[in-house]
């Protein structure tokens, strides 16, 4: 009986993270990535200094970004386009 349970969790979670990862693409669908609006430690992503969201070091780094909805990110401030190389902190 202990297996079947385990069993079940195991498949349960498999399809839990089908689930999530199906609906990404589609949260993402409608909005764009705005550069130089994010404030430390509340960016959405990696860049080139590092991998994972929530590390920028300061408020409006234009290698930084966060996703907005399409159209509003020139409004906010920033830029839907990266810093040419060299350009950030």
């Amino acid at each position: 009986m202990k297996h079947q349970t385990t069993l079940a969790s195991a498949l349960a979670a498999v399809i839990g993270l089908g689930a999530l990862a199906s609906a990404a693409p589609a949260a993402a669908e409608g909005t764009e990535r705005c550069f130089g609006i994010a404030k430390k430690a509340q960016n959405d992503c990696g860049n080139a200094a590092h991998s994972c969201a929530g590390q920028a070091k300061t408020d409006k780094d234009p290698g930084e970004w966060k996703r907005v909805a399409k159209g509003t990110c020139q409004s906010l401030g920033g830029s839907p386009t990266p810093p040419a190389k060299g350009d950030h902190k």
